[in-house]
């Protein structure tokens, strides 16, 4: 059974945003037709998809799933209070949710130059 606020939503913040179903669909990495059948109903996103989206159009999931939507809602930024930020493994495209200390490694790692970093990948391996 389709969530009709869900498609409602999602078609509304697409336009909100000034996507077209295409552009988006190639943003999330998705086929245009698959996203096409979320906006009509055909189909539900799952949960990974689901978050990728509130996250894209900074909204929480119940304002994305469950809430009208309302462009006034829109003007007002969530607050990023969620413990995890969302990334996606290139290779396997996979949803990655890393916690503040994590996300903190990784910033410096990027930081490091070349000794420091082959002295850390020692020791992860």
């Amino acid at each position: 059974m389709a969530n009709l606020q869900l498609s409602s939503n999602l078609c509304n913040y697409r336009k909100l945003y000034g996507y077209t179903q295409g552009r988006l669909s190639k943003r999330l990495n998705i086929s245009r037709q698959a996203y096409s059948n979320y906006e009509t109903g055909r189909r539900d996103p799952d949960l990974d998809l689901l978050i990728r989206l509130a996250d894209f159009y900074h909204i929480t999931l119940d304002q994305l799933v469950h809430q009208p939507f309302s462009s006034r809602n829109s003007e007002i930024l969530r607050e990023n209070n969620t413990p995890y930020t969302t990334g996606i493994d290139p290779e396997t495209q996979d949803i990655l949710y890393l916690n503040e200390k994590e996300t903190t490694l990784i910033m410096k790692y990027r930081e490091a130059d070349d000794a420091k970093r082959q002295v850390i990948d020692q020791i992860l391996r």
